[in-house]
């Protein structure tokens, strides 16, 4: 079974306490019902450098990702259909997703 790491990029923080609450119990809910394909829930980032390849750091900058989460599945097929659940795409965030593989 290969894993798949969702990208999140985009949206917006739920705005009080009573929001907050309900997008965890969501996400909650999400990860119950995908049971052993979470292989890392992962989390939402923040700031971020980059390093260009002759070594130079870029400014602090926003992230090119807002998040992330990994996840185990037979196919790039199936990592899509368990990602069309998700609930970042309810605060107006994309999910990109992507195979990796084991090299070392």
């Amino acid at each position: 079974m290969a894993k798949y790491l969702l990208g999140f990029k985009g949206g917006s923080m739920p705005e009080g306490e009573a929001a907050q609450a309900q997008v965890m119990a969501a996400w909650e809910a999400w990860f119950t019902s995908l049971g052993g394909a979470v292989a890392d829930k992962g989390n939402p980032s923040s700031k971020s450098r980059t390093i260009s390849p002759g070594g130079s750091v870029g400014p602090e900058g926003a992230p090119s990702l807002s998040g992330y989460t990994i996840l185990s599945a037979d196919s790039l097929e199936a990592a899509v259909t368990l990602a069309r659940g998700c609930p970042v795409l309810a605060g107006g965030a994309s999910v990109e997703v992507i195979e990796t593989f084991d090299v070392m």
